[in-house]
Formats: C-alpha cells, sequence, structure tokens
C-alpha cells in the first residue's frame, strides 16, 4: 500500500459548478388601470430545468410570460433572458430572441387552412428561412414521428382530436429547436390519458433537447410528471417554492389547497 505524505495537503474538493441562469427575474410588477396583476415576481430558470407554475385563473400567470417575451413591459423591476434585459430590447433583438423561444398554447395554434406537414414547414421557411425541400422534409417527419404522429402528415388540423392537434403542436414549436419553452394549459380540455401523454412527452423533449421550460398548468397530474421545481402564485406573487413532495407537506392552507387531492 502505498504510503500518504504526512506533510502534503488534502485535496480540497472541486467547487460545485453554478447552474446557467436563462431567465433572471426580481421584483417584477405590472398593473393594468387600478388592477395590479403582477405585485412582486422573483425568480431564476435555470438551464435545463422544467418550473411549474400553479395558481388560480387570473392570477397573473400568463402576463409573466408576455413579459418574458416582451409583448407587455413590466411597470417596474428586472426581467433578463439569457443575460438581456428584455424591457431594452430593439424590434429587430425581439426577433432574434422569440427564436430562440417557443410557445405552446392552449389550443395548438395550429393553421387551420394548412396541413400538418404544411403547419411544421411554416416555421422552417418562414423562421429558420430553409429552402432546401429535402431538409425540410427530413425535419418535418423527424418532428411528427418524435410525438407518434407520422401517419398524420397530410392530414388538416380538423381531423385531428385534440390531443392529436396538441401533439402536433408541439412538433411544431420543437422543431426549430427553441433553448427556452413557454407552455400555457398545455393538458386543458384533454381527458387523463391523453392529458398523461402530452405531460410526458414535455417531459422527453425536455431531456432529448435540454430546453429549459415554464410551464402553466392546473392540471397537478401535469405538474408531478413535468415539474422539476413548482412554484405557487397567489395575488400577483410567488408565495412558495419547491420540488412536487416538498410542497405536498406544505403547511401554509393556499398551497396545501392544490395539492388536497393528492396526497
Amino acid at each position: 500500500m502505498k504510503e500518504t505524505d504526512k506533510n502534503s495537503s488534502p485535496k480540497k474538493p472541486s467547487p460545485a459548478k453554478k447552474a446557467e441562469v436563462v431567465i433572471h427575474a426580481k421584483g417584477i410588477k405590472k398593473a393594468f388601470g387600478d388592477k395590479e396583476v403582477l405585485k412582486n415576481i422573483t425568480f431564476d430558470l435555470e438551464k435545463g430545468e422544467n418550473m411549474v407554475v400553479l395558481g388560480r385563473s387570473g392570477q397573473g400567470k400568463s402576463v409573466t410570460i408576455q413579459c418574458i417575451v416582451g409583448m407587455l413591459k413590466p411597470d417596474a423591476g428586472e426581467l433578463t433572458v439569457f443575460g438581456e434585459n428584455v424591457a431594452e430590447m430593439s424590434d429587430d433583438d425581439l426577433k432574434q430572441l422569440r427564436i430562440k423561444i417557443g410557445f405552446l398554447f392552449q389550443s395548438g395554434a395550429l393553421y387551420d387552412s394548412m396541413t400538418v406537414r404544411e403547419n411544421l414547414e411554416f416555421p422552417l421557411t418562414r423562421v429558420l428561412k430553409l429552402t432546401d425541400q429535402q431538409d425540410i422534409d427530413k425535419r418535418v417527419e423527424e418532428a411528427l414521428d418524435s410525438v407518434g404522429l407520422l401517419d398524420a402528415i397530410d392530414k388538416l388540423p380538423s381531423d385531428l382530436s385534440g390531443g392529436m392537434r396538441k401533439r402536433v403542436g408541439l412538433a411544431r414549436t420543437m422543431i426549430v429547436k427553441p433553448e427556452i419553452m413557454l407552455y400555457d394549459e398545455p393538458t386543458t380540455g384533454l381527458d387523463p390519458i391523453t392529458s398523461r401523454e402530452i405531460s410526458e412527452l414535455i417531459l422527453n423533449m425536455q431531456k432529448k433537447n435540454k430546453t429549459s421550460s415554464i410551464i402553466i398548468t392546473h392540471d397537478m397530474e401535469c405538474a408531478r410528471i413535468t415539474a422539476d421545481r413548482v412554484v405557487i402564485m397567489n395575488d400577483g406573487e410567488y408565495i412558495a417554492e419547491g420540488s412536487f413532495k416538498e410542497l405536498q407537506k406544505s403547511d401554509n392552507k393556499i398551497v396545501r389547497s392544490f395539492f388536497s387531492d393528492t396526497i
């Protein structure tokens, strides 16, 4: 056995690598007339993290998302995305930022007059400016295959179920490989089985593409499946945060009200 040199100093453990913050919000406030919607929103979203936001209707959850992409300007506070102050960005800078951010709305937001193929081609030709049809076809097919809908490629949205439209919407959003995903009630209106499928797809997309996501939802099963961290919003503020399991054990009555059916 090799003898240890008593005079040598023990090796210091390497410091833990600090996580990269992709969205930083501090003291964000937003009012519409006399109604204060956001009172003091503070959070950091780390690279590769899924953050679920829970809150009742009218709490300003979607307003936060609109501020992140520059659709609304906060009245006060600090908001940076990829280290850049969103409120100070020019229109061109905002366009470039939005290429890096994907959205999935409640409806899936598909163009009804376009086939599924054409819906997915749209961001490739309009946003990424791709012109090679062979490359476009390959990307469209891969995106649809990833959500299990390759056989629906030439159908119209009206021919699809609500769950299928949501999956096509997810494929269309992910096809440009955004670094940040913003989900606004991704499972609303879906049956429990389809809701679970969408939630698992969100989780798979995070793992596959290393995306950072904010997921606004009322669906506690979606929150349980997808969340690395959950924040609770009440009266324009985040009042609690933690893992799903941690918040299940909270003594706060408002927090407990969200988890009453999951315990």
